[in-house]
Order: structure tokens, then sequence, then C-alpha cells
């Protein structure tokens, strides 16, 4: 199949299974953690402890992706290693709420890295993680996503979306540690999941822009492909 040709159709998805996937995800990786915090807080727990408390919520949403799919994907793979990067990272040295906010800034910051990295390998991180979320998991939506590596402009969107995603995390790991010097652990504990999940929120939003312009070009690339072959026959 040559690039110029229509991408395949993306394979019917279950409506039940994407809706459970993204509450769980949305769920355990925002909501419960947040939540988990605050609680323990009130409770008198120490910021440090709480803020490590709340990271088991994201580890039991890789478990429950792990037992739902029974396999283990790429991007199950990188989570479960940042989740015990994070863990490392946070019982070393200091044990103090500023300390721990710096150093979870410092492992978005590597997950920065690792984005440009990946653009030296076969497929690009971000291609892992479209697969995620662009699929209900079945073995066909997964040869579906697989499939359109072939075409040249999906090959260029998965790089540019890597490359964008990498410089965007290094730019909010620099700030939230030059933050965490300079602001009360109180005024960031506000500051830190608004860099969080403001940043993330932009890269979704203009991820989601560029896959539509993506797939709007390719279909009109195609198109123009389509009327060159009939005026030439």
């Amino acid at each position: 199949m040559s690039a110029a040709e229509p991408r395949p159709a993306a394979p019917a998805r279950s409506a039940t299974a994407t809706a459970i996937g993204w509450t769980l995800t949305i769920g355990l990786n925002v909501v419960a953690p947040v939540l988990t915090f605050g609680a323990l807080s009130d409770r008198g727990w120490s910021d440090f402890a709480a803020l490590l408390a709340s990271g088991v919520w994201p580890v039991l949403d890789t478990v429950v992706h792990l037992v739902w799919h029974r396999k283990m994907d790429e991007f199950a793979v990188v989570t479960l290693f940042f989740l015990a990067l994070t863990a490392v990272v946070s019982l070393a040295g200091t044990h103090s709420a500023r300390a721990l906010l710096v150093k979870d800034s410092a492992v978005t910051g590597l997950f920065g890295v690792l984005c440009l990295a990946t653009l030296l390998a076969p497929k690009p991180l971000m291609f892992y993680f479209g697969r995620r979320f662009s699929t209900d998991g079945t073995a066909e939506s997964h040869a579906w996503w697989n499939g359109l590596w072939q075409f040249e402009g999906f090959r260029t969107v998965m790089r540019r979306m890597t490359i964008v995603w990498g410089v965007a995390y290094l730019v909010e790991a620099a700030a939230r540690v030059g933050l965490s010097y300079t602001l009360s652990v109180e005024a960031m504990l506000v500051a830190n999941p608004v860099l969080i999940y403001g940043t993330l929120g932009l890269l979704v939003l203009w991820t989601i822009r560029t896959a539509k312009r993506g797939r709007a070009e390719g279909a009109a690339r195609a198109e123009a492909a389509g009327r060159a072959a009939e005026a030439g026959a």
C-alpha cells in the first residue's frame, strides 16, 4: 500500500470498554491522588507521607490494565519504570516535602529526556502512548494502529508529537524545580498540580488537534492522488 492511499478506518471500538478505560485512567491517576493527599493531610499526615501515599493509585491503574488485558505492552513498561524510579528517588536522601517536590520534578524531566531519546529508536514513545489511548486494547485495534506506521505522514506526526512532549516536559520540570526553591511548600502544593495537569492538558489538546490535522492532510493527499490517477488514465 502506498503512502498516497487512504488509511484504513479504525475498527469499531467497544464503547463500554473505552469508557471504563478512560474512567479508570483519569480516576486513578488524577482524582484519587488529589483526594488522597487532601484526606491524609487533614488527618495530620506529613506532606511527605501524604504525597508518597498518593502515588499508590497510579500503580493500581497499571495493575488493573495488566489484569484486564493480560499482557504487558510498552506503555505499561514505561509506566512501571517511572513509578519504580519515583519510589526510589522519593525514599532516597532527605525526607521532606520540598525535597520530594524537587525529586518529582526531576522524574518528569527524565520523562522528557526519554521522549527525545526514543527518536533514535525504530518507533518513538508517542506511538505507544497513542496506541494505548486510541484503541480499546483488542488485538484488532492494535493491528490497525500498528499498520498506520507504514504511512509517512503518520510517522512524521508521531515523531513531531514526541519532540513536543519531550521539550515541554523538560521545560515543565525546570520550572517546577525553580519554583520549589522560591515558593513556600504550601504555595508549591497548589502550583505543583496546576503545572503538572496544566502542562498535560495543553499537550493533550495540542495532540488531539495535531492528530485531526494529520488525518485531514492524509485524506487530502489521498484524494489528490486519486484525481491525478484518474486524469492520467
